[in-house]
């Protein structure tokens, strides 16, 4: 009789284990899927393109007044020298300034956009998750904390779910 107990009470916590329900999504695939994302990327693509166009700009105004300065450096006055030295360094500070500014507001607006695509991603999952009722949701996307193993076999795949839940086909 002990022993029947005894094997019950080994048993018991596998059977537990067995009903726990397991799920894993490919969440990369869901985000580039996402009709928000391509959206989002394309507008700050074309910010990006924009920073870069005055950037050009800027080099090429530098470019022309240091070329410009090099070749009438020799006959300038003192006075002027100085003037148009003060004006390249300030116009170089100015460059500098500005790939600075511009690479921060590029990450600000980044962030931005993206933050509630994600967000809307994460309910998604958790509606699926809590719907399914899965104890754990895992992402094995490549950006996601590495998963050393884990057998398909016994854990769902709810990508399709997630997508079907954003209305993504």
């Amino acid at each position: 009789m002990k022993k029947l107990i005894l094997i019950a009470l080994v048993l018991m916590p596998l059977s537990a284990v067995a009903q726990q329900k397991f799920a894993h999504i490919n969440a990369s695939e869901v985000f580039a899927a996402m009709p928000e994302t391509t959206t989002a990327q394309t507008e700050l693509q074309t910010l990006q393109t924009q920073y870069q166009e005055e950037f050009q700009r800027l080099q090429d105004e530098l470019r022309t007044k240091y070329e410009d300065y090099q070749k009438n450096e020799a006959t300038l006055p003192d006075a002027t020298k100085q003037r148009r030295q003060q004006e390249l360094q300030d116009l170089n500070q100015r460059l500098e300034e500005f790939a600075q500014k511009s690479e921060q507001d590029i990450q600000t607006k980044y962030q931005e956009k993206l933050a509630p695509i994600h967000e809307k991603l994460f309910n998604a999952i958790k509606e699926v998750g809590t719907a399914g009722g899965y104890i754990y949701v895992v992402d094995i996307s490549a950006q996601a904390t590495p998963i050393l193993f884990f057998n398909e076999t016994l854990s769902t795949d709810v990508t399709s779910q997630v997508k079907a839940k954003l209305g993504i086909k």
